[in-house]
């Protein structure tokens, strides 16, 4: 008992001395005192004394130099009064410390003149803390105490701004001894190591991490594109800031997806650079955020939005060609996904399964990858596709075959024959065409009158008094014999052409008897004549082989005459997509510019980076002149965009839910149901016969009158 009292003694002595050891070492005069205590502890508590020397000698090393720094004491009255200034003086420069300082055009220019003649890294140092002042300007939750510097005015706003985004990726290039321009991840992970990124890697880190916030915050679609511009020749440097480069990615395919103007194609080409400089570490990601937000654009189509989905679909399959063995693999798994949304639809035969397949979004992704599948034809990976995408397609354009979905089967056949001739493999397409006009929808009298003109491209499935329309059957019937040449016009030069056109031309005969209406008699008799005009081309040449079906020598049949396009299908079918576009164009009200010219993605794309940069410098110098500051009247938007976006909102409402409404056969839809919404109080007027029509015309006239 008595040893562990005196253990406990000598611990609770122990710390009481280390605690005041703590406290004196805080005090300025305390060194003194704590030798003296320690004196005191020796005479008083020997044994105490001695347990110290075991367990702590640390404690009790103590030696006079300690005391002589601690001179405060021993100083004169001069030294005093010395020091008395300098802590006034230091005082007064924590009162001042708080108070920010003012940049101005003149200090950029200074700073950027010591960059230029003496490559000052202090110089750079204070350009970029005036850069993270400037992008975080009027920021809600802004660590005053962390920032120094304050902008002003818009005219130092646009100057750093300006500075920064014209020569910051030079100058840390030359600070860290890289190239140029270009370079690859790998140039990054080895720089990584080096004592260049140790001293400069967090001024990379910052200017691309103040350049993204700043992109958060802007509305003007010229100010982002502007800045996405310059950021893309130091995207490279993302390969070091894994965090950063996954936000960058996000930034940029919201920008590619909502963005106006040439906003897309500059998201598109910096994404791009991404895959090809980062590589691995990028490329999955980026894969599938362009997919899933071309899903998210395509959700309705309508002729003024048809452009901008084209672009959207070109910029995706253009991405894919950056690494194709990668791009099979998230191709092969997208496609699977619609082969068993389709699945599910023949299985369970409801009307929910139908409408998730029959909708703008499923056709849409099955254009995509049809658009990918005949780029990329040539090559091993994407030719494997072709198979499965087809055998979805087929079945996609027989789940309903009413005349309703016309339209939709008609965007089926056009995709059929694209793989066709991309693969040069043959697809039964045929039958689909020959089926439609045999339904009673195209060979009775229209009930509805001329009607407005359709157009077949830009919707999945017409109402039902458009069906009973002239238009509409005009559109159906011009469609199909389009179709069907181009479909047999691949083959015209088939050594089998005669056995391959023979169902064909009996079913055109037999419609052409069975028709009652005299213009398509005619459109239907002379695609009958150019038939029988290739079979007697191809059948005069093949008389004089000798080879038989089976040898190669029969895919080189009538080679030269392919080339030359000398068939006669060919020619006709060179006509048909002349009309189809007079068609086209005439029905298209307006168009979408995506780009500053044109929607069409090669024009854009075809541009060099030194001649874009030539462009748009003008621009740029003004992009950040106005009086935009972040924070402050970044809220307030272009008045073209307010305007753009009312007309945008004022076009979606107009635009028709196309789903799977009415899941009947065509012999059901003779005439629409009492309930329906399209068999309102004009519709019915408009089913009558003539005569009624105009007896229903007079006494609503002379309702009027009463």
């Amino acid at each position: 008992m008595d040893t562990a009292n005196e253990t406990e003694r000598n611990l609770d002595g122990e710390n009481n001395v280390r605690k005041r050891s703590r406290k004196k070492s805080m005090t300025g005069n305390g060194a003194r005192e704590h030798k003296e205590q320690l004196q005191k502890l020796q005479q008083k508590d020997p044994e105490f004394y001695e347990f110290l020397k075991e367990h702590d000698k640390e404690l009790l090393q103590f030696s006079d130099e300690d005391i002589d720094e601690d001179v405060g004491t021993d100083m004169e009255d001069g030294d005093l009064q010395i020091d008395e200034g300098a802590r006034e003086h230091e005082t007064q420069e924590k009162e001042q410390k708080p108070s920010k300082k003012v940049i101005t055009t003149s200090m950029v220019d200074l700073w950027c003149k010591s960059i230029q003649e003496n490559g000052s890294i202090s110089a750079v140092r204070s350009l970029m803390r005036a850069f993270r002042t400037a992008c975080h300007y009027g920021d809600d939750g802004e660590n005053e105490s962390m920032t120094k510097l304050s902008v002003m005015s818009s005219t130092v706003f646009n100057k750093i701004m300006m500075t920064v985004l014209n020569e910051m990726d030079g100058i840390l290039r030359n600070s860290l001894k890289l190239p140029a321009s270009g370079g690859k991840k790998e140039t990054i992970t080895d720089l990584m190591t080096t004592k260049p990124w140790m001293s400069h890697g967090h001024l990379v880190k910052s200017y691309l991490g103040n350049a993204l916030h700043v992109l958060n915050q802007m509305t003007d679609t010229e100010m982002i594109s502007f800045t996405l511009r310059r950021l893309k020749y130091s995207s490279l440097f993302l390969a070091a800031f894994p965090s950063l480069l996954r936000k960058y990615i996000k930034v940029v395919l919201h920008f590619w997806g909502t963005g106006g103007g040439a906003l897309p194609v500059v998201s598109f080409l910096f994404m791009r650079d991404l895959c090809i400089r980062i590589g691995s570490g990028c490329i999955d990601e980026c894969f599938r955020g362009i997919y899933k937000a071309y899903v998210l654009n395509c959700h309705f189509v309508n002729a003024v939005k048809l452009k901008h989905i084209h672009f959207l679909g070109n910029c995706v399959i253009e991405l894919l060609g950056v690494d194709l063995p990668t791009a099979y693999q998230h191709a092969f798994i997208f496609i699977r996904q619609l082969a068993m949304i389709l699945r599910e639809a023949l299985n369970t035969k409801t009307k929910e399964s139908f409408r998730k397949v029959y909708e703008w979004k499923f056709m849409n992704c099955l254009e995509l990858w049809t658009g990918a599948v005949c780029t990329y034809s040539s090559e091993s990976d994407f030719m494997q596709l072709a198979y499965p995408l087809t055998q979805i397609i087929s079945g996609v354009a027989r789940l309903v075959p009413t005349a309703r979905y016309f339209p939709l089967r008609l965007r089926c056949i056009r995709m059929l024959n694209q793989i066709a001739a991309s693969t040069h493999s043959f697809v039964p397409v045929s039958m689909l065409l020959l089926d439609m006009l045999e339904m009673k929808e195209l060979n009775r009298p229209p009930t509805g009158g001329v009607g407005k003109a359709v157009d077949l491209r830009s919707i999945l499935k017409v109402s039902k008094p458009t069906l009973k329309t002239r238009a509409f059957q005009e559109a159906c019937v011009f469609s199909v014999v389009e179709e069907l040449a181009e479909h047999l016009s691949q083959w015209s030069y088939s050594v089998a052409f005669v056995e391959l056109s023979f169902i064909p031309l009996v079913r055109l005969r037999s419609f052409c008897k069975s028709t009652k209406v005299e213009r398509f008699r005619k459109e239907m008799r002379q695609l009958i004549r150019q038939i029988e005009a290739n079979s007697d081309f191809v059948n005069g040449r093949r008389i004089s082989v000798s080879f038989l079906p089976s040898d190669p020598a029969a895919s080189s049949f009538l080679e030269d005459e392919k080339k030359s396009a000398s068939s006669p299908l060919s020619k006709y079918v060179i006509t048909l997509r002349q009309r189809a576009e007079q068609r086209n164009n005439s029905l298209m009200e307006s168009s979408v510019l995506v780009g500053d010219e044109s929607s069409v993605f090669a024009n854009e794309i075809s541009e060099s980076d030194e001649e874009d940069d030539a462009r748009k410098n003008e621009k740029g110098a003004a992009v950040f002149s106005s009086s935009w500051l972040p924070g402050n009247d970044s809220k307030i938007k272009n008045p073209t965009e307010t305007k753009r976006k009312k007309r945008k909102q004022q076009k979606d409402r107009a635009i028709d839910d196309d789903v799977v409404e009415d899941l009947v056969l065509s012999s059901d839809e003779d005439w629409p149901s009492s309930g329906s919404p399209s068999a309102g109080k004009d519709d019915n007027v408009d089913h009558l016969p003539p005569k009624q029509k105009r007896k229903q015309k007079h006494k609503t006239k002379r309702l009027k009158n009463k």
